[in-house]
């Protein structure tokens, strides 16, 4: 049996003892402290019963409440963690219902993607310090490959936010590629040299094509060889992902790059619809000087003309794009006319041609077709008449939100470069990436903030952890929530802001 005894000190302060007595003598058990002040002394009897509950498991006659008040010689700094940021995307992945995967390993690298981007043996590392959550390394090498199985689980998940959260009814879908590149000059049956969007033609890379809806959310995803045209990736994309969900018709918008006669061929015999820039420097110089004609260089003034095999062109003149078309020009013509005047200077520039070996001139063909095209923009597209030329051209406006996709993906959550060798392990690489994407455009959607902007308020918001030495119990101490974090937490969710514990409640002596 413990019992709390108060005696007198040397200096006639008030020490605080907890004893047991054993053969009519008295054993001091533990000290506890000593002051001089009525309120600290109250402090110090209270740690010391609380000692008592928690080192014996002993019930005292007459507990009190338990005090989070502690003096300051018997606390301990341990650190701090981001629990709020923890709990926010935690509630977030029972939204999108990614704990019915049953594999807590992914969950966690894929916050760790979120709140830390960094390579996989990172994200155990912050998990470990900032989370308190230690997994094993010997644990991500063996369940990387199951990781990689699980897409198509994914996709579905991710879909079904989709059409609750936004509406989505698979009438239009966004699409583009990217390419990610490694840090090796070692390629293999996924990993090959191709065009690089990131300017490292010499790395091996892979290629991404991503489907986005009309918000930009993130709806799927394939995997290419690091060397296919880029141009070749969207009939195999659109036709698993029609096949996939029975998708009877639906709208796809893409960028000039996917346009080739097969392409339109395979999307209208699969009864499917299309938007695409088209290159308008390619047209035929009759066909663009009846559309300039037609356009009249009015401001969003638009033409509709019927094309063999592409389906309908329809082109819009912008007295912005004009503007900025014309200073173009205008820099090019200039610069073409100093270079002719050292023709050994001369390398590929537009507005000159060649005449002979090292015998140039002013290519003044190419100059009155390019006057033409100025402020000219064009699209492909085989919906019919009772889409207008305007929304067909908003259509096509929105394809931004892939890139910004894409973006995020890269920047925020650095997808790129990789360090992953096997098959397996850049597939479930990707696939993190993907979920936290999702994640991500989902709290800037609902919010209206980026993520960036979102990660930094939840990180603002830490919990201290503190021991008692005494009672070798830790205490979570969570900073002040602000009014602009609680606002964001209302809209990531729903309302529900976790409890804040205040600095007060926590009065070092």
């Amino acid at each position: 049996m413990f019992y709390i005894r108060t005696t007198k000190t040397a200096s006639v302060a008030s020490a605080v003892q907890i004893v047991r007595y054993q053969n009519r003598k008295t054993i001091v058990v533990q000290h506890v402290g000593s002051t001089h002040d009525e309120q600290e002394l109250r402090v110090l009897k209270q740690t010391a019963r609380e000692w008592i509950e928690t080192s014996t498991h002993q019930t005292l006659l007459f507990p009190s409440p338990r005090s989070t008040i502690l003096p300051l010689h018997q606390c301990q700094y341990l650190g701090f963690r981001y629990g709020l940021l923890y709990e926010t995307l935690i509630k977030l992945f029972t939204t999108f219902k990614f704990h019915l995967l049953q594999n807590k390993l992914l969950t966690d690298l894929v916050i760790a993607r979120i709140a830390e981007p960094g390579s996989k043996l990172q994200s155990l590392a912050f998990l470990k310090q900032f989370l308190g959550i230690d997994h094993q390394r010997r644990d991500l090498y063996r369940q990387l490959l199951q990781l990689s199985k699980v897409q198509s689980n994914v996709e579905a998940k991710v879909l079904a936010v989709a059409k609750k959260e936004f509406h989505f009814n698979f009438s239009m879908v966004f699409y583009d590629v990217t390419t990610l590149y490694f840090e090796s000059f070692d390629e293999d049956d996924l990993r090959k040299a191709g065009f690089s969007k990131d300017n490292k033609n010499q790395q091996p890379q892979i290629l991404i094509g991503l489907l986005v809806s009309t918000e930009g959310f993130p709806v799927a995803y394939q995997i290419f060889k690091g060397n296919t045209f880029e141009g070749h990736t969207l009939i195999p994309v659109i036709m698993a992902f029609k096949r996939k969900h029975k998708i009877g018709s639906l709208t796809v918008v893409a960028d000039a790059a996917m346009i080739s006669l097969e392409n339109i061929i395979a999307l209208t015999k699969s009864n499917l619809h299309y938007v695409v820039a088209a290159r308008t420097a390619n047209l035929s110089p009759k066909l663009i000087a009846k559309v300039s004609s037609q356009l009249g260089q009015c401001d969003g003034a638009t033409v509709r003309i019927p094309t063999e095999g592409y389906g309908d062109l329809i082109c819009e003149f912008s007295a912005k794009r004009f503007a900025k078309d014309h200073r173009e020009m205008q820099k090019q013509i200039k610069k073409a006319e100093e270079l002719l005047q050292y023709p050994s200077l001369i390398k590929r520039t537009k507005f000159i041609k060649s005449i002979g070996q090292n015998a140039y001139t002013f290519n003044v063909e190419l100059v009155e077709k390019t006057k033409l095209l100025l402020g000219m923009k064009g699209y492909y597209t085989n919906l019919g008449q009772d889409v207008s030329d305007r929304l067909i051209i908003e259509h096509y406006h929105n394809l931004w939100r892939v890139e910004q996709a894409f973006r995020i993906a890269k920047s925020d959550l650095q997808m790129r470069p990789m360090y992953h060798f096997k098959e397996h392990t850049i597939k479930a690489h990707v696939l993190i990436c993907f979920m936290a994407l999702a994640i991500c455009k989902y709290m800037e959607l609902k919010s209206g903030k980026s993520t960036k902007q979102i990660v930094k308020a939840l990180k603002g918001v830490t919990d201290a952890r503190i021991l008692n030495k005494l009672t070798k119990e830790e205490v979570i101490l969570r900073s002040e929530i602000n009014d602009d974090t609680k606002n964001l937490l209302s809209y990531l969710t729903a309302g529900d802001v976790p409890s804040v514990t205040k600095h007060d409640d926590l009065s070092p002596k």
